[in-house]
């Protein structure tokens, strides 16, 4: 049987209207029904209701047993930095542009919220990269990522040139803008402007997609999700390169610094309300089949 959920943590960008008109809407459902809600304390006190707990960012999901991002996938990228390897599901509102993470429409939400919490939805558990970069004093800087570990040229107007290895053994130089190690949930973001392949999530692989490849023969692969990656900056680039978690920084690669990526040791559940259907979700966000001969179901 599905959890039920009683300590509900919202986040969101409140700058944005359109997140604080569904935040206090759906603060206010969940306190209707005598459930605690909190967020974060730097939020407008005038944009909640008063019985709102607000505490500090590192604090929020302390004892929150549901985290719920309203906004779009670059919110739900930071609720996912906020579990912090606690067992706590993930819900996303959907207020920004494409969505594939936060899936629930806000006409649809109290609907979809109240499914949820009568214990009627889907479980959908992704697994998480795990970035760990080692500079040349020894310290070493740890993050993970749901969607992808990017390494981009520092300077602009100049290639940047790097060496990957999988499993140590030598895979290829690739001279352009950088690369992007993306997770099966991370093919459909950066990795697919780059011509990268979408891999269902079920499915757990790593793509590897050149940034604008100085070499048409350099082209994304697919490799399995237990692979172990080793990025390195060869030694006569002429520029560093920048490392960067879900958009978040980890550091900077440079010649004798050294980038190991590979599957972090937890994982984070999503949770869909009933019926959610991946095929269905790409077709509204790619716009598949809109050429009006499609004689497929959008249902």
């Amino acid at each position: 049987m599905n959890k039920r959920f009683s300590r509900i943590a919202l986040v969101g960008k409140v700058e944005d209207a359109r997140v604080a008109d569904s935040m206090e809407t759906l603060a206010r459902h969940l306190l209707s029904r005598e459930l605690a809600v909190l967020c974060d304390e730097s939020i407008d006190a005038a944009c909640l209701p008063g019985q709102v707990e607000r505490r500090p960012a590192a604090e929020l999901t302390a004892d929150a047993d549901l985290i719920v991002a309203i906004g779009g996938d670059g919110t739900m990228l930071y609720a996912v930095q906020l579990t912090k390897g606690r067992d706590i599901p993930l819900l996303g509102i959907n207020r920004g542009r494409l969505g594939f993470l936060t899936d629930v429409l806000p006409d649809e939400m109290i609907e979809s919220f109240d499914e949820v919490l009568e214990g009627r939805y889907e479980t959908d558990v992704r697994q998480l990269l795990e970035a760990r970069l080692t500079l040349a004093d020894g310290s070493t800087a740890v993050r993970v990522a749901l969607n992808d570990v990017v390494v981009q040229r520092h300077e602009s107007g100049r290639m940047v040139e790097l060496e990957t290895w999988i499993g140590g053994r030598f895979v290829n130089t690739h001279g352009g803008d950088g690369l992007v190690i993306a997770s099966s949930t991370g093919s459909t973001a950066y990795a697919l402007s780059c011509g990268g392949p979408i891999i269902h999530p079920s499915l757990g692989a790593i793509v590897i997609a050149p940034i604008s490849s100085h070499t048409l023969s350099d082209r994304p692969i697919v490799i399995g999700h237990d692979s172990r990656i080793e990025v390195r900056l060869v030694l006569r680039s002429a520029t560093r390169a920048q490392v960067t978690c879900d958009g978040m920084l980890l550091g900077d690669l440079d010649a004798v610094s050294r980038l190991i990526i590979e599957p972090a040791t937890g994982s984070v559940t999503l949770l869909h309300p009933p019926g959610h259907d991946y095929f269905r979700l790409l077709r509204s966000k790619l716009h598949w089949g809109r050429s009006g001969r499609s004689g497929g179901a959008d249902s």
